[in-house]
């Protein structure tokens, strides 16, 4: 795994199941783009959705579900 990716699932808040915010643009330069983004965090039963200009990653394996 790349190693950027591997730092960010290993800070505190993807740990705690919490939520986790990192820029298109970063996620392009440093963790291998949108599609090993997406890989690593299916292998992890988290949740990606791509807003604006950033990745907002749900470290938890629960479902999901948008109220507007």
């Amino acid at each position: 795994m790349n190693a950027w990716l591997n730092q960010m699932f290993a800070a505190g808040q993807a740990s705690k199941g919490g939520l986790v915010r990192r820029s298109i643009k970063s996620v392009r330069k440093y963790g291998g783009g949108e599609e090993t983004l997406v890989a690593e965090a299916k292998s992890r039963d988290f949740h990606v959705v791509k807003t604006g200009k950033q990745y907002l990653v749900m470290c938890h394996p629960g479902r999901q579900k948008i109220l507007c």
